[in-house]
């Protein structure tokens, strides 16, 4: 019984650390990046479209980003979708294709997305440590309703924690990495 309740935890904080690298990517550092683009609707016929189902979003050098939209009617919206954006770009259309330049990041604007990769993070501590008490509950649960002995609740408790913890250091550890990219000059 204790076993699929940590196995179930594990599996949750796991999907809970994808997250987290799925956000951190989504942060912008000096280098050009695809990733920053995932979050990025646009208004396609009157629906909400991701820009990877519009265009195909290469990195072609270090802050140079070609956007190559798929249907050429649809240039427009992408353009206008990149502009509203928290990115603060400005793409440039050469007849076929948006390029987008990014420009260097200033000490200030680093040290905010510094403080935004800091939030991400405690989001999913957060997110981690309710799906540890989740478990706990569920264990306590367990014990009490005479499924599980108090000797193996306390074994799943020790693992639990121990679960948590990894889980925690290697969000503590995408943390430290993607504050080092976003501070290196």
């Amino acid at each position: 019984m204790t076993e699929m309740i940590l196995l179930e935890a594990e599996e949750n904080m796991d999907q809970a650390v994808a997250v987290a690298k799925d956000n951190f990517a989504k942060i912008r550092t000096g280098q050009a990046s695809s990733a920053m683009f995932a979050s990025i609707a646009v208004d396609y016929y009157g629906a909400p479209t991701p820009l990877q189902q519009l265009a195909s979003i290469n990195v072609t050098e270090a802050r140079t980003v070609v956007i190559a939209p798929y249907d050429a009617s649809a240039k427009k919206e992408i353009e206008t979708a990149l502009r509203n954006s928290d990115l603060g770009v400005n793409p440039s259309d050469d007849g076929n294709v948006l390029r987008v330049i990014l420009p260097q990041l200033t000490e200030e604007r680093r040290r905010d997305y510094v403080k935004l990769a800091k939030a991400k993070a405690e989001e999913s501590r957060v997110t981690i440590r309710n799906m540890r008490r989740k478990a706990k509950d569920q264990i306590d649960a367990a014990v009490k309703d005479g499924e599980a002995g108090e000797d193996e609740g306390t074994r799943a408790e020790k693992e639990l924690d121990a679960l948590t913890k990894k889980h925690v250091d290697v969000i503590d550890g995408l943390l430290a990495h993607k504050e080092s990219e976003l501070l290196a000059v």
